[in-house]
């Protein structure tokens, strides 16, 4: 949208909204129990029946988390746009969660979860991990609107998106994560037919 737009918009009083995706992608022998921390926000966000202040509340610990094991990020994405009625906005936000929830290993299955006596001893441990974060937010987020493609703006990018959860303006919030349970792998040939948008830090 034109600069033009944007204040002409602001004149006339209409709400500005933002929808935003964050791809990232981690490897290493030490990622897999990020799965833990993703999978609990998951269950907590599924038994709030989607309530906004818990959805936030994980969505602040994901992001202290990936900020902890930047030392692991190996690469990144983003993309998002901009929209003056809600109702456009949502028609993107639900393109989004769709596409996210279809990709490899991106589904939970909470269902499947068995009691500890059922798991096996070992389990095998993936060592890539992409998280996906979508969120919508009313006003501006420079940190957020533009490419998360090197790690000072990555870094930027998550504080901003734990700022927008205390600031209260945050509208929607969905994370998807592959793989989704510990046991599931993403090998290097799947992350790469299935995450081709992600650009090396």
């Amino acid at each position: 949208m034109s600069s033009l737009g944007n204040r002409f918009n602001k004149l006339t009083g209409k709400n500005r909204f933002v929808v935003s995706r964050i791809f990232i992608h981690l490897a290493g022998d030490e990622v897999a129990p990020l799965l833990g921390v993703l999978n609990q926000t998951a269950q907590n966000a599924l038994e709030s029946e989607g309530d906004l202040g818990v959805l936030g509340e994980g969505l602040v610990s994901i992001c202290q988390k990936l900020l902890e094991m930047s030392i692991y990020w190996r690469s990144a994405a983003n993309e998002g746009d901009v929209f003056w009625k809600e109702e456009e906005a949502g028609d993107y936000i639900t393109e989004l969660f769709t596409d996210s929830a279809q990709r490899y290993l991106s589904e939970p299955e909470f269902d499947s979860f068995t009691s500890e006596e059922n798991v096996p001893l070992s389990l095998p441990m993936t060592r890539n991990v992409v998280v996906m974060i979508i969120v919508a937010f009313k006003g501006e987020a420079p940190e957020l609107e533009t490419s998360l493609d090197d790690r000072l703006a990555l870094e930027k990018g998550l504080k901003a998106l734990i700022n927008l959860n205390y600031q209260g303006i945050l509208e929607a919030i969905q994370v998807h994560f592959s793989p989704a349970r510990l046991g599931d792998e993403l090998t290097n040939d799947q992350l790469l037919l299935n995450f081709s948008e992600l650009i090396s830090l």
